[in-house]
């Protein structure tokens, strides 16, 4: 497995080429053994781990077989919002959910979070919406009933369709979008449409430091990921996920499932189906699972806790938010940390742009660097590892490592 350079070329090249279209796929049965052709990682100097005593590219020492004790303990920390200031007095934002609106414990959660701050310290008034269509045939509909906002953030690369033509046909209205890259509305545009934010996020950069947690936590070295939809955007987190896991531990395996293959997007909220991938896969002997699925994620922490194992044997890994803060206290133990996604960064971000007058059309990317992405310390547990973690963040950040957007990469 091999670490490309230059991660900000690679993002903007993933753009451009339809990083977030809709990928095709195998059965939603499917799975595959992301293992497989993968090649020793490196860093940036060259210097490749083993499965003997190895080092990994943040320079913390590890055994091949992974397992408790075996990365460097140390601590680390989750930025909070930016101070921003902007008076909202009688001006409004409205925030256009998907698939399930609030409640899902995941991105939308997150979204709310920035316009329940952005209501409290700019003085905006705020306004949003729930789908009421399982089909999401409702979303123009929704999207037009928010114009005259100062802005409308829509949540969600579904969206991406909605967006382009409201923008075209409202040039005054404001809109920012998360991930997904909206253009000026000609065939095979790659300019920014001028008044639409296009808020992206490295989330294989999240991924692979949940990945090199789970590695270090695993005393099978066999790991879980558990995909809501099989497309690009998802298979972000797979690389990410399958590269930090082997960074750590190169012996690791990862095996990977998808609930649904597009156009099926119930793959993002169906937490039964969720819940029976993840009971398979500890069946099987894999002891650490990560889902980047949406509401499915919540039938992996029921799936975790069932398995009769105290939390340290077993470990479940979430989303997005930190989802060790939104469920029961008898499921928090068994989640090791969660792959940050801070769209609650980007939303309160454009929100305060756009309530300053200062929201142009343009792609912005959220990465490490600018805290758009990374790891949940809510659970103590991470601590044991954190060290370790803190050192793959430099490197990544440095530019030492860069991480692969997609599987195999």
């Amino acid at each position: 497995m091999r670490f490309r350079r230059n991660l900000m070329g690679a993002a903007a090249l993933a753009v451009s080429l339809g990083l977030l279209t809709v990928a095709c796929g195998s059965d939603s049965g499917s799975s595959s053994d992301t293992t497989a052709g993968g090649e020793a990682a490196t860093t940036g100097g060259g210097a490749a781990t083993t499965a003997g005593a190895a080092t990994t590219a943040g320079g913390a020492a590890t055994t091949g077989g992974g397992g408790t004790g075996k990365c460097e303990a140390g601590t680390g920390e989750v930025p909070p919002l930016p101070e921003l200031t902007a008076d909202g007095a009688g001006k409004k934002v409205g925030l256009l959910f998907d698939v399930t609106g609030r409640g899902d414990k995941s991105f939308n959660d997150a979204a709310a979070s920035a316009l329940d701050a952005a209501k409290a310290n700019f003085g905006v008034a705020t306004e949003e919406s729930a789908p009421t269509a399982a089909d999401g045939s409702d979303r123009p509909e929704r999207m037009k009933a928010f114009v005259g906002d100062d802005l409308i953030v829509a949540v969600g690369f579904l969206w991406g369709d909605a967006t382009k033509a409201w923008a075209a046909e409202n040039p005054n209205q404001k809109y920012a979008i998360v991930d997904s890259v909206v253009n000026t509305p000609e065939q095979g545009s790659t300019t920014n449409a001028p008044n639409v934010r296009s808020m992206v996020f490295a989330a294989n950069e999240g991924s692979f430091l949940v990945g090199a947690a789970a590695a270090c936590a695993s005393t099978s070295g066999k790991l879980g990921f558990i995909g809501g939809v099989e497309n690009d955007l998802i298979k972000n987190f797979e690389a990410g996920f399958t590269a930090g896991a082997k960074a750590v531990n190169p012996d690791a395996t990862v095996e990977v499932k998808y609930i649904t293959q597009p156009p099926d997007f119930t793959g993002f909220n169906d937490p039964a189906k969720g819940k029976a991938i993840a009971k398979s896969m500890y069946d099987s002997g894999i002891d650490v699972v990560y889902a980047a699925a949406g509401g499915s994620g919540k039938g992996l922490f029921e799936a975790v806790k069932e398995t009769g194992k105290k939390p340290g044997e077993v470990y479940a890994i979430g989303v997005d938010s930190d989802q060790y803060n939104q469920v029961s206290p008898d499921l928090q133990p068994y989640i090791l940390t969660s792959a940050l996604k801070r769209v609650d960064v980007a939303t309160y971000e454009a929100m305060a742009d756009a309530l300053n007058g200062k929201l142009v059309g343009e792609t912005k990317v959220y990465d490490l660097k600018n805290n758009g992405v990374g790891y949940a310390v809510s659970n103590s547990a991470i601590n044991q590892y954190a060290g370790t973690l803190e050192k793959l963040k430099a490197d990544i950040i440095s530019g030492k490592i860069t991480v692969p957007t997609k599987p195999g990469g």
